[in-house]
């Protein structure tokens, strides 16, 4: 009877069924670790490729790994190729990094047979990616910058009334006194739905001797 975590390939079955077997699960692994992404995920647009790339990335990493088997001479051709390939995409979200490194680090265990450490290791990253996502750690990504003035700071704590109702999560980056004498405040935020974005822009405008706001669009910002 075929195990359904064998620690090496079942030379009783051809050997397509052992491949096939392998990126069935490379591809059901890693669907699940990038489906906990897109669940935990705080910006406020996902960006679709990453999704792809996590479950690309552990097929791929499950090739290139039992292409290489025991063979030192093909691992060395296989560093020789990737060598000659660039990446120059940036991730600006250490999250990010983690979530891919889980992904292909799963393609890698499933590459060499070890199937028990890749589907227990994809389970626990997962539960681990909730717990922190529903605790007080949980964390978001700003992804919009917001401008004002204001004349005196006693309105400063009506301004961050508004936020808090509207926003997710936000950030003080600046504060400096221009020409006019009016405080001028640089906040990174999150909104809670950008189509509120009106409603918190209307309502924030509302501020006694609030001046000068600004909302960018869509600005992705690093911790």
């Amino acid at each position: 009877m075929f195990e359904l975590f064998p620690d090496g390939p079942v030379y009783e079955y051809p050997q397509v069924i052992n491949v096939a077997y392998s990126f069935l699960w490379a591809f059901v692994l890693a669907s699940i670790i990038a489906i906990t992404h897109r669940l935990t995920f705080t910006g406020n647009h996902y960006p679709k490729n990453f999704f792809q790339s996590l479950v690309l990335g552990a097929i791929v990493t499950t090739l290139v790994m039992m292409a290489i088997g025991d063979s030192l001479a093909r691992g060395l051709g296989v560093f020789g190729a990737m060598a000659i390939i660039r990446f120059r995409t940036r991730i600006d979200d250490p999250r990010d990094v983690l979530f891919l490194f889980a992904a292909l680090s799963t393609g890698l265990a499933i590459g060499v047979f070890g199937f028990t450490i890749s589907f227990v290791g994809t389970l626990l990253f997962c539960a681990v990616a909730f717990i922190l996502h529903y605790s007080p750690f949980r964390s978001f990504t700003l992804q919009q910058r917001l401008y004002f003035s204001l004349t005196s700071r006693k309105d400063l704590d009506l301004a961050l009334a508004v936020m808090r109702k509207y926003c997710r999560d936000f950030r003080q980056e600046s504060m400096l006194i221009n020409k006019e004498k009016l405080i001028r405040y640089q906040f990174g935020v999150s909104l809670r739905s950008e189509e509120e974005r009106e409603n918190f822009i209307d309502e924030l405008s509302k501020v006694p001797d609030i001046q000068q706001i600004r909302l960018s669009i869509n600005e992705l910002i690093t911790p």
